[in-house]
């Protein structure tokens, strides 16, 4: 059974703001070198972002790769928003699986930090479209 409206609303306002705190937690982790946590940490934000738009059109899905995939046939395919978000997207992605399970990969700051101002870029633009398709509604 799907989710009232309302409730939909409470989930992608809660998905939102779990982005930006998760982004917060970022330059935390830089500053103490834990740059593998870091490279999480960003693409969770990203995934959170990515997920309450997601929710906002009714579409579910329970994995990673799932929300990869809805995200890219109805929202880049579709030209909703901007191809090179969601490369940025896939770099985020690709950098969290190889740090959470590849061995001997070493996670540096410069790849953080390179990553840094467009996964911001991206959390805003996620949060600009859900906005509008609020309000327009």
């Amino acid at each position: 059974m799907g989710l009232k409206e309302k409730d939909r609303l409470e989930v992608v306002k809660f998905r939102l703001e779990k982005s930006k705190e998760t982004f917060k937690e970022i330059p935390i982790l830089i500053e103490n070198k834990f740059f593998r946590t870091a490279a999480n940490r960003l693409y969770y934000a990203c995934y959170y972002a990515v997920s309450a738009l997601l929710i906002r059109d009714g579409y579910v899905t329970h994995t990673h790769k799932g929300v990869k995939i809805l995200f890219g046939l109805h929202y880049i395919k579709e030209n909703i928003i901007d191809k090179s978000l969601g490369r940025i997207y896939d770099k985020l992605f690709s950098l969290r699986h190889t740090g959470d399970y590849e061995d001997w990969v070493i996670i540096e700051e410069n790849d953080i930090n390179d990553l840094l101002f467009p996964a911001e870029k991206f959390i805003a633009e996620m949060e600009n479209l859900i906005n509008k398709m609020i309000y327009d509604n």
